[in-house]
């Protein structure tokens, strides 16, 4: 293919690794294995939605991918591809964007949002389409998706490349007529209505008739498709504009997500589980956002639970105005032995906190400490699996009633295994390849717990009562009384928008970096003597790589946007060290065009590295806690520019870093199926593409699923019109 579309393709060797949950699975009783399975069946029919989510095209591209690969075998279909002169590498190509497109839940990754497209030439895809048993079968059916979608499946042109809104991008989280600015007003309708935006998307209709205003539509998840006046909203105007909120959005694909809800709540281990699970149905059923609220609340006080779980619509990374989420559902075993040490961290956090560098008057006054939890993965359904994972993302849940924490342990050490590390010294590499798990575990830790558990919005409560001593609290950045703050109807996502996510993350790994200094944390972690320090140097060695190595991959040139929160987070943050020079960070190119080479001085982190995170971080707490979105925007904004020019010049240093990068690794999950009445079998499959494709023909064994996703799709269309051009 040509070299402009590379960074678009998977590989052929795309790396596929197996996400092994069997022995704690095992280790379960009959009840937990069907409460297991039943809320496994929810989350992976429910994790249908982001496909609908990704981008117009790629319910057509699931469909017909699911179409050809339900009707035969992998090797009946590569039979006949071979016969028809589709080669050996062409094949394969078919097979790693079919994995491709169900382990990102789309055709955008979901780590970076760029696009992905086939390795291979359309009319060798065509191809193998065209022999297939499916096409054989209903030649008129495939042809019409096909032909919907062949094109646009193909294109990288302008806003194709990756995620995003208006020209920057694309987005089925609004019409395709929407715009920066009518996301601003859609924002500012739903803040007046003291509503949040995690279950919706915003339609536009433009009326071209003169004098007549257009209308958002601002459309719910929900089973139910008619009116009700407590959760929706008849038409009103709003600012030269009309608005309504109605409810039914991606209604047939939460039908299973509540049946399977409801199943599950038979083996529920005690009244809170049950209570949760009803509070979601409802949630799921009606579109109510206060029940998903109210079932959070539940899920917070069940404490230590054998099996852990959440479902809804969760993180707002991948919506450019930062407030709607895409669907996620995740089902795990509690793996103990881990599980003891964040516990311990937990139980301590009241020792940790204090040493934070922003004051107290910016600290919650009283920190809920939260169930912390590793686990062992079974179900993990949406665009991609994280390392952990702090919910609920409610502010007034997790301010003011608390919040979990989970770390995903058997996912951490199956992606961090890495055979090559670039741009490091040998020593740093061996150093890396020996402490870089063991180093993340802490990392992630100190992120989610004292991280995102930590730190408190200053608010006004009513007209005149606030949760701080207004007129006293002083700013620690320049000494002035505070006089910024959270209005009522206001949140963290409504203020910051899409800066938020990665905002939030840089003050999550910062707080991370810096409290890994303290080695009685160290010691929570079996870390002592000189092994601690080895842990503490890989902490920020590996946090600085990826802020240099992988962070530039999720950077769009074009656009001048980061893709990618967390990478937009690791590269300010080595932005951030690097500036506070003392020789502490560098990056030099020590082959012109070809090679880069960082160091870190292990015998400064104490004192430079420290200082440094540690103003930078007072920053990022100060401006979030008044809300001083112009301030944080203005500092963010300094430290995430790539320039192409000066003794830095990281736009250019991109092409050298990209040419070195590894592909993300691809998960196969296990599937669950229930014998009879109880017994219940998990299945696992070879770490391969024919692995996976089989794990989710075999996930979702009927034609429906596609003609559903199709029949949504139907009803979507005129917002999304392809550009297949």
């Amino acid at each position: 293919m040509s070299e402009d579309t590379s960074l678009f393709v998977l590989p052929n060797k795309q790396s596929v690794i197996s996400l092994e949950c069997e022995t704690a699975f095992n280790a379960l009783t009959i009840n937990e294995k069907l409460y297991a399975h039943y809320l496994s069946q929810a989350a992976w029919n429910g994790g249908l939605i982001v496909f609908i989510q990704t981008s117009p095209e790629s319910p057509l591209i699931f469909a017909l991918l699911h179409k050809i690969f339900l009707s035969e075998t992998i090797d009946e279909l590569k039979k006949s591809a071979l016969n028809s002169g589709i080669s050996e590498d062409e094949f394969t190509a078919f097979l790693v964007y079919t994995c491709g497109i169900f382990a990102n839940a789309g055709n955008y990754k979901s780590f970076g949002d760029s696009k992905i497209i086939p390795n291979m030439p359309k009319e060798k895809f065509e191809t193998i389409i065209k022999v297939s048993k499916a096409y054989k079968d209903n030649s008129k059916d495939i042809e019409d998706i096909w032909n919907k979608i062949q094109n646009v499946m193909y294109s990288i042109k302008g806003k194709l490349k990756s995620l995003g809104l208006g020209d920057k991008g694309v987005t089925t989280y609004f019409s395709a007529n929407c715009t920066d600015k009518d996301a601003e007003l859609v924002n500012e309708f739903m803040q007046g209505k003291e509503l949040e935006s995690y279950n919706a998307r915003c339609f536009k209709r433009i009326n071209k008739t003169a004098g007549i205003m257009d209308t958002y539509e601002i459309r719910l998840a929900s089973v139910k498709t008619d009116n009700d006046s407590n959760i929706t909203l008849p038409e009103e105007v709003f600012k030269n504009a009309k608005f309504k909120i109605t409810r039914g959005d991606y209604s047939k694909l939460l039908i299973p997500v509540v049946d399977n809800l409801q199943r599950a709540t038979k083996y529920a281990a005690n009244e809170i589980e049950k209570n949760m699970l009803n509070k979601y149905v409802e949630h799921f059923t009606t579109g109510s956002l206060q029940a998903h609220k109210d079932g959070s609340r539940f899920w917070i006080k069940d404490k230590g639970p054998v099996i852990e779980t959440y479902i809804g619509f969760i993180e707002t990374y991948r919506d450019p105005a930062g407030q709607r989420g895409e669907f996620e559902g995740f089902v795990a075993m509690v793996k103990k032995d881990m599980s003891e040490k964040f516990a311990t961290l937990v139980s301590n956090s009241e020792k940790f906190i204090p040493k934070l560098p922003w004051g107290k008057e910016f600290e919650k006054d009283k920190f809920l400490k939260p169930d912390f939890t590793s686990l062992d993965v079974l179900t993990f359904s949406g665009s991609g699996i994280p390392a952990g994972i702090n919910i609920p993302n409610y502010d007034e849940i997790r301010q003011l009633e608390g919040f979990k924490n989970v770390s995903l342990g058997n996912v951490i050490p199956a992606n961090m295994k890495l055979d090559v590390i670039p741009f490091l010294t040998e020593n740093d590499q061996n150093l890396m390849k020996t402490y870089r798990i063991a180093s993340f575990e802490v990392q992630v830790g100190l992120h989610e717990l004292l991280g995102h558990g930590t730190g408190k919005l200053l608010r006004q409560l009513e007209s005149d009562s606030y949760n701080f001593d207004k007129g006293k609290v002083k700013n620690p950045l320049n000494g002035e009384i505070i006089d910024k703050f959270f209005l009522p109807g206001e949140t963290y996502d409504s203020k910051f928008g899409p800066m938020g996510s990665s905002y939030e993350e840089c003050r999550a790994e910062a707080v991370g970096l810096y409290l890994s200094l303290e080695k009685e944390i160290l010691s929570i972690f079996g870390h002592e003597g000189s092994k601690a320090d080895d842990i503490i140097y890989v902490n920020w060695l590996s946090l600085l790589w990826n802020g240099c190595v992988k962070a530039l991959e999720f950077y769009q040139p074009s656009t001048e946007t980061w893709l990618q929160a967390h990478s937009q987070a690791r590269y300010v943050l080595l932005r951030v060290c690097m500036e506070a020079g003392d020789d502490f960070v560098n990056v030099v190119e020590t082959e012109p065009g070809k090679s880069l080479l960082l160091t870190l001085d292990r015998f400064k982190i104490q004192t430079v590295g420290k200082r440094a995170i540690g103003e930078f971080l007072t920053k990022l707490q100060i401006y979030k806690s008044t809300g001083d979105v112009e301030a944080a925007k203005k500092m963010y904004e300094k430290y995430s520019k790539v320039p192409a020019t000066g003794p830095h010049p990281w736009a250019r240093w991109r092409d050298i870093v990209l040419a070195r990068k590894e592909p993300r690794k691809i998960f196969v999950q296990s599937n669950t199926f229930v014998n009879g009445e109880k017994e219940v079998q998990l299945k696992n499959y070879e770490p391969s593409f024919v692995g996976l494709i089989q794990s989710w023909m075999e996930r979702f064994p009927s034609a429906e699923t596609s003609q559903t996703l199709i029949e949504l799709w139907e009803k979507d269309k005129e917002h999304f019109m392809l550009e297949n051009n």
